[in-house]
């Protein structure tokens, strides 16, 4: 990545709410706290799709933090590169990545690269239970760390713009 020319949008997205779905809220507040470089601007979209898409035309690159369940072990990390394709519509109050970029497409413009960085969830709720889980299960927060090194390498070694 040449830090002074492309910005990079690291986009946390998830429910907080729907236990592991918060994956992507955790570690971009874990991430905030830090200085990942010139260029590169952590931001926690939560559930805000919309806003989203709407904000990714501003980058040259966006690494998109999110429970990825993909059938494999809970706290699996992966690094993913969807393609707004693959997406037949959208939902403006649970947007998965496709459905983000989906969105964005339609907005015009160019999309920036994207890559989604997941984490294999545990718990995978609707938002139809009784109760809410604002905590994370086990796995997918003892992925945190491994997910932060993980990120760091993608800027790093030029896996971005």
């Amino acid at each position: 990545m040449s830090a002074a020319t492309s910005r990079v949008l690291v986009a946390g997205i998830g429910n907080v709410f729907l236990g592991d779905d918060g994956f992507g809220v955790a570690l971009a507040r874990r991430l905030a706290a830090r200085e990942l470089g010139p260029g590169v601007d952590v931001v926690d979209y939560g559930i805000r799709g919309m806003d989203l898409a709407y904000a990714l035309a501003d980058y040259d690159a966006a690494v998109l933090l999110d429970a990825t369940p993909r059938g494999g072990e809970p706290g699996t990390l992966y690094v993913i590169e969807p393609s707004a394709e693959d997406a037949d519509g959208f939902d403006a109050h649970g947007m998965d990545p496709v459905a983000v970029l989906a969105l964005a497409r339609t907005l015009g413009g160019t999309l920036p690269r994207v890559l989604v960085l997941g984490c294999e969830p545990l718990t995978r709720m609707t938002g139809d239970e009784d109760e809410i889980v604002a905590e994370l299960s086990e796995p997918v927060a003892a992925a945190l760390a491994e997910a932060e090194r993980l990120l760091e390498e993608l800027i790093t070694k030029g896996e971005l713009p």
